[in-house]
């Protein structure tokens, strides 16, 4: 036992007792931005969603985890007018056709691996939950200063988003829209 101890002691000391310890960074969700678009045969749809809250967390100023709730209710089509559309396609996207937020009201996004891809550019493995259905993606993400940004695509039928899809229904013709939407982000914390 006392040779154990010993033991103990000299590997502490040959290696040291320096911890490094995360650094966990609030981001500022009211001063982050998620635009979204979403494509279909005869044109695109283009919009914000808010963050409800989030963290980034770094380790010798290195990325090393995150994670994210967004705010699915508050979905909102910026490339339509009031009066014009706008509030039919508002309450469709939050409808069960899409969305569903009065019963799925958040999503999340959880960072699992990290990879340094590049200079401030990390590809990220994350778990994203839709409508309570959790799937893989993967991104890249570039961090600068107190700033991180990203553009993703999701496929929204693995969160069972099927509407309007031509994966899953026949004869749409100029009625069927894309599977993937797109995520523009920037996140400030």
């Amino acid at each position: 036992m006392k040779n154990l101890k010993t033991i103990a002691i000299a590997l502490l000391v040959a290696f040291g007792t320096v911890t490094v310890t995360a650094q966990t960074k609030k981001v500022n969700a009211s001063k982050s931005e998620i635009n979204w678009v979403g494509k279909k045969v005869t044109g695109q749809h283009e919009g914000t969603i808010n963050l409800q809250d989030g963290v980034l967390v770094f380790k010798k100023k290195k990325l090393v985890g995150g994670n994210f709730t967004v705010n699915m209710a508050s979905i909102s089509t910026t490339d339509l007018k009031a009066g014009k559309g706008k509030e039919k396609l508002d309450g469709h996207l939050k409808a069960d056709d899409f969305f569903g937020t009065e019963k799925f009201p958040t999503s999340t996004l959880v960072f699992k691996t990290i990879t340094a891809k590049a200079n401030n550019v990390y590809t990220v493995t994350a778990d994203l939950m839709i409508k309570e259905k959790t799937n893989p993606i993967t991104f890249d993400i570039t961090v600068n200063g107190n700033k991180a940004t990203t553009a993703l695509k999701i496929d929204r039928t693995k969160y069972d988003i099927k509407y309007g899809s031509g994966s899953f229904f026949d004869n749409l013709g100029d009625k069927a829209i894309s599977d993937e939407f797109e995520l523009n982000v920037a996140l400030l914390f």
